[in-house]
């Protein structure tokens, strides 16, 4: 573990013209403002070469967020800093995560990023390996690697032995001498929802006790103008009404000096102002990107104004950029020849989109592999764990791949089946539901209960009644078994095995079929 790192002080060339100050005696000297561009994105997931399509139109890819990035700074005529708020990595696409996630910060360097924060998908291979992407180092599959030529910053994830941060708990950017403060949070869930020996060593404290803390340290600075970038869930109507969620929830209770807060995590739409607060949230995956124009009085170095838009990268309209295309083309060149095998085919499209009851085609398929794999009763699927839908057609290592990306190893373990049904309650016991995507059994729950009693029934393939007193076997991930997504009934499962790489499973389960897959039906859950 890294000793504490003091907070950073950087100063940066910046594009733009510069605002000169006029003599303080001067009647017009307040109307004088430094105009600041912040532009934003979160949720990234090392989707270089990944294409998705919002009313008809395709958006996101690495070359085509480069190009609106670039565009937006080069129309400025101000001075622009450019932000990310975490699951920069993590959960990628092939062409990233083959090579260990290095293409994406390689990107986000060409770019020319000013700072950022962590998510928690940083902390997916643990704490060594997130620091090896940002202070660079060695690594067996790819080499050496200098690492991100950016600031990171978090202000709330420390060394439980030692009770220093792990990285800088905020970082000061200087525009035109005017100093802005940056402090990164990552959500307090992250040890529930990566694997609990990434973690292991280090604590998650209070999201908004670390920013007044790096707040209150930032003003003895003499910081008047602080952002946040916390990878935390914020969402709001377009416009601008209804904020909800953790950042909304922290923006009352936050240092009145925090002109601008980020958001994450949820991958959804923020523009809002909360407790004077300016709120932003990008969507995800390259999709989007954030425009904050602040304006800072010279004199009191605060942010007089802010206002904000969410920019959709669509392709329509402008070029993608050549040097980036370039980038992403030869990264793509090199996971080729495994990315393009073919391995099967499908009749119809396998989504992860869940009906009314929490249940997916691509849920139940990719359960069954897991349950076959393993030889059980039954099988657990956390829907968290499934990354992209597979489309009807050829389906590509490369598709099983973006699907499973995490390369959990499943487990098989004994469990009740008073158990089981507290497992599925547990779908229930977190801020939002988690539904189990399941193979082996049916079960309906009651929409209608107002406590931990939603399960009305639970059978299996036969239709018998599962037995609370028998015992039977499950299949769950790596994840799972060990409490993740707050199922920590799972922990408590007797005579476990490991088994296969969930990928690996996913992959020897299409080669097995002799004919094009169907959709499997939606008939596992039931909700009354």
């Amino acid at each position: 573990m890294k000793k504490l790192i003091p907070a950073l002080v950087l100063s940066t060339s910046l594009l733009g013209t510069t605002v000169s100050a006029a003599p303080p005696e001067h009647s017009n000297f307040k109307k004088r403002y430094i105009p600041v561009q912040l532009l934003g994105v979160n949720d990234f997931h090392g989707q270089l070469d990944v294409y998705r399509t919002v009313g008809g139109r395709q958006v996101g890819g690495a070359e085509y967020l480069a190009a609106y990035l670039k565009k937006y700074q080069a129309e400025a005529k101000k001075n622009t800093l450019m932000v990310e708020v975490g699951d920069a990595v993590g959960a990628s696409a092939p062409t990233s995560a083959l090579l260990q996630d290095e293409p994406t910060i390689e990107f986000l360097n060409e770019l020319g990023f000013d700072v950022g924060t962590v998510g928690n998908h940083e902390f997916d291979e643990g704490v060594e390996e997130m620091m090896r992407l940002i202070y660079g180092g060695e690594h067996e599959v790819t080499g050496t690697f200098e690492g991100a030529n950016f600031p990171i910053t978090v202000a709330n994830v420390m060394d439980k032995e030692t009770g220093e941060h792990i990285l800088p708990p905020y970082v000061i950017k200087k525009v035109n001498g005017m100093p802005i403060g940056f402090i990164g949070v990552v959500t307090t869930e992250t040890p529930d929802i990566v694997v609990a020996s990434a973690v292991e060593g280090i604590e998650f404290t209070d999201e908004v006790k670390a920013i007044n803390r790096a707040a209150a340290e930032l003003k003895e600075k003499g910081v008047q103008s602080i952002v946040v970038l916390a990878h935390n869930p914020v969402s709001s109507a377009q416009d601008g009404s209804n904020p909800t969620g953790d950042v909304a929830e922290f923006a009352n209770q936050v240092d009145d000096e925090i002109d601008v807060i980020y958001g994450a995590h949820n991958h959804g739409y923020a523009n809002t102002t909360v407790d004077n607060k300016l709120i932003v949230q990008s969507y995800a995956n390259g999709t989007a990107f954030s425009d904050v124009d602040l304006l800072i009085d010279p004199k009191t170095k605060d942010i007089v104004q802010k206002k904000a838009e969410i920019v959709t990268t669509y392709h329509e309209g402008i070029e993608p950029d050549t040097e980036v295309k370039e980038m992403v083309d030869s990264y793509k060149e090199t996971v080729a020849p495994l990315v393009n095998e073919v391995i099967g085919q499908a009749a119809d499209s396998l989504t992860r989109n869940q009906d009314d009851s929490g249940e997916s085609s691509l849920g139940n398929f990719t359960a069954d592999s897991q349950r076959i794999a393993m030889g059980t009763d039954f099988a657990f699927m956390n829907p968290g764990g499934i990354r992209a839908d597979i489309d009807a057609g050829s389906i590509t290592w490369g598709e099983a791949y973006t699907t499973f990306p995490f390369g959990n190893n499943l487990v098989s373990m004994e469990l009740t089946g008073e158990q089981i049904k507290r497992v599925l309650e547990q779908q229930w016991s977190g801020s939002y539901p988690r539904m189990l995507q399941v193979s082996g059994l049916h079960y309906t729950w009651d929409k209608n209960a107002q406590n931990s009693e939603r399960i009305v029934k639970i059978t299996d393939l036969e239709g018998n009644p599962v037995n609370p007193d028998q015992t039977y076997t499950v299949t769950v991930n790596s994840f799972l078994s060990t409490g993740g997504d707050g199922f920590t009934v799972l922990k408590e499962g007797k005579n476990l095995l490991n088994g296969p790489v969930d990928l690996d499973a996913l992959v020897e389960y299409i080669k097995g079929f002799n004919e094009p897959i169907k959709a499997p039906a939606l008939d596992r859950i039931d909700v009354q």
